[in-house]
């Protein structure tokens, strides 16, 4: 499946009800808060890991992602090339802790 399909088949199931910025903020949110609860349960609660889990909030994260874009009427695709080209900015070798603190002299950036 392409991007382009995702998105469109994403919000065929998007009601008119959920088309405002607050339900696709709070839900992105919220979901972002069941991943984490998911590595809690783990990491703290004795629960066994299951990935199955995580994949599973991970798609009603990117669910919410892909409203906000569709609210703001630009396809996923664009989001995720700004990302990676703001990445490669920030990072033009990779990753690393230096670069991350050094991060605003050498790209003016935040």
């Amino acid at each position: 499946m392409t991007i382009k399909e995702y998105q469109r088949k994403a919000m065929r199931t998007a009601t008119p009800k959920c088309y405002n910025t607050a339900n696709a903020a709070l839900g992105l949110t919220g979901e972002a808060g069941e991943v984490a609860d998911e590595v809690k349960k783990c990491m703290y609660q004795g629960h066994p890991w299951q990935p199955s889990k995580i994949i599973e909030e991970l798609g009603d994260v990117l669910w919410y992602v892909t409203l906000m874009a569709e609210l703001m009427n630009v396809p996923l695709e664009y989001i995720m090339q700004a990302n990676i080209e703001k990445l490669e900015r920030r990072y033009p070798d990779g990753f690393s802790p230096a670069a991350s603190v050094n991060r605003e002299e050498n790209n003016g950036e935040v």
